[in-house]
């Protein structure tokens, strides 16, 4: 009979083997584990492993180094994931220490690597006795990054690294067609949940301790999200005029176009997304918060000549893809993943992007460009960029509260005010 808790260990070592060697991306990998856990306790178990153990890959890769004879070798790849996981339920997760270690062990085992179950155990007992070698927060990063991180941010990039490091709060979106955050904070603390009203953004709660959807009241119909308060700070941003015919041009997965019409259900919006996959979930967004009216296309944003029928915009959104170097503490395999030659990409989709959309934008419209990035090449620098080329563009100061000037927009670090990393420029055509 399997003890309690191995199947979480072993699909934890799973998916993380799959992220450390293997190259993957977090978020799909868990996807495709969870439905094979029955119990929603596991399921959220895996999840915290999974999570905590990226976040702290310097200091397991320390313990890793200082405490074994010999480098692990590139077929041990699935029990170096396992150790990452069984450090990380001792530090930070903080489970009970003799039933963590046991189901470790007893997980190697069922990896198919019963002859190593005493060196996890050796290695877990030390953990637990010593806790594990400390590491700096930059250490994570890849030197390139840490350099353009520091560069461009010099008095603040330890701040960056450090805010990058730690899980990051709950964040909720009240559906104000639905009530009010007031009414909806007394739902949340008649259901012994903890939530926070900040001075802004208008429809946000934050909770300290983040807790299961599923706990959430109403969310299945529609009477709250999960967006953080910096993705919610875009509508702000933008604030299209009542009835206006909005552009999303990026739209998925979609929160940011519900946002907007929660706010104003007058919007004539059109969503895009070049992946259907990703498309479906902005309907099924739409769908579950009862909003209805907007026009959904898989599309190209780039490519207006592929799908725009010439009518211009009066808004648009255009929350372009990036390296989301702003939201680590979120996605911390992002660390794991991202090359110099992908950042050069992105700097160049993003201009293609914002040319093709400022030709659907009507005189006198606005275009918001956002990236939940950190990096001056995608944010001020690609703005500046943009301005200096178009000569019918130009931006608009926006409110201090989105964040510290930064060239023609506003820039949010990681852990401002609690949120992730944002930035925003609102640029308005000539004419009209």
């Amino acid at each position: 009979m399997t003890a309690p808790g191995v199947a979480v260990r072993v699909s934890a070592a799973r998916v993380l083997d799959a992220v450390l060697r293997k190259g993957r991306s977090l978020r799909p990998e868990l996807a495709a584990a969870l439905p094979a856990l029955p119990d929603a306790r596991d399921r959220a178990l895996l999840e915290a492993i999974c999570f905590a153990a990226l976040r702290q890959r310097p200091r397991a890769d320390a313990a890793l180094a200082a405490w074994t004879e010999r480098p692990l070798a590139p077929r041990d790849g699935p029990l170096r994931a396992l150790l990452h996981a069984g450090f990380a339920q001792l530090d930070p997760l903080g489970l009970p220490a003799h039933a963590a270690v046991a189901a470790t062990v007893e997980a190697a085992r069922a990896l198919g690597r019963a002859h190593q179950a005493g060196l996890v155990n050796a290695l877990l007992r030390r953990a637990q006795r010593e806790g594990l070698p400390p590491a700096s927060a930059e250490a994570a990063w890849p030197d390139w990054l840490r350099a353009r991180v520091a560069a461009d941010w010099p008095d603040a990039a330890a701040a960056v690294f450090a805010a990058s490091a730690v899980a990051a709060p709950m964040w909720l979106r009240v559906n104000r067609r639905r009530g009010d955050r007031e009414a909806y904070q007394a739902r949340l603390q008649a259901a012994g949940i903890a939530a926070e009203a900040p001075a802004g953004p208008a429809d946000a709660l934050l909770l300290r301790t983040p807790v299961a959807v599923a706990a959430l009241p109403g969310f299945d119909d529609g009477e709250v999200s999960v967006q953080d308060g910096a993705a919610q700070r875009v509508a702000d941003a933008l604030a299209p005029a009542a009835g206006a015919c909005v552009l999303d041009a990026c739209a998925a997965p979609g929160g940011k176009a519900a946002h907007l019409l929660e706010r104003d259900t007058s919007l004539r919006l059109t969503a895009l997304d070049l992946d259907a996959g990703r498309l479906a979930r902005v309907g099924e967004t739409l769908r579950r918060l009862r909003l209805e009216g907007p026009v959904l296309r898989q599309a190209d944003a780039a490519r207006p000549q592929d799908w725009w029928d010439g009518a211009p915009f009066d808004a648009v959104l255009l929350d372009a893809p990036c390296s989301s170097t702003g939201v680590v503490r979120r996605q911390p395999d992002i660390l794991l993943h991202r090359r110099p030659s992908d950042l050069d990409a992105l700097v160049a989709l993003q201009a293609r992007l914002l040319d093709a959309c400022w030709r659907t934008l009507a005189p006198g419209g606005a275009l918001l460009y956002a990236t939940c990035s950190v990096l001056a090449a995608e944010n001020a620098g690609q703005v500046a960029a943009f301005l200096a080329r178009t000569p019918d563009a130009a931006a608009e100061p926006l409110d201090e509260a989105l964040g510290r000037a930064a060239g023609a927009g506003r820039q949010r670090l990681p852990g401002e005010d609690d949120m992730d990393g944002f930035f925003y420029a609102r640029l308005r055509k000539a004419g009209g």
